[in-house]
């Protein structure tokens, strides 16, 4: 059953379901693989709910610059305009297969923001 987001529980649940989808989706996975191979997916996962608790709760949990490590990979995995579209297709399905509510309104909104800047400021480089 669906319900509200309502704390860093649901966040964890949100983004680990959400990286088993980009994980499996052969257009996108590679982006991820050296966290998987180096073993830190669960340390990114930690500081992704710390962002979206930061984002719909304004905890101040994250203090970090979330465009940083992203310009970084865009040097030796570029990313292209379709990268954005699934990254943020699979986002706004895992939050309508799992959560209700304004707040999931207010994640996909941002998210959409999110992932419009990231790829004006990749194409940039």
């Amino acid at each position: 059953m669906k319900k509200e987001i309502e704390n860093r529980e649901d966040l964890y649940l949100l983004v680990s379901k959400f990286y088993v989808k980009l994980l499996k989706d052969d257009n996108i996975k590679h982006f991820f693989d050296d966290m998987v191979k180096e073993n830190t997916l669960e340390d990114h996962l930690q500081i992704l709910v710390d962002f979206w608790d930061n984002i719909l709760f304004y905890t101040g949990a994250y203090r970090r610059n979330a465009m940083r490590p992203h310009l970084l990979l865009n040097q030796t995995k570029p990313f292209q305009k379709e990268h954005f579209k699934i990254w943020l297709n699979h986002f706004n399905n895992t939050l309508d297969e799992n959560f209700t509510g304004q707040l999931v309104h207010a994640a996909k909104t941002r998210a959409q923001s999110i992932a419009m800047v990231m790829e004006l400021k990749v194409n940039q480089l």
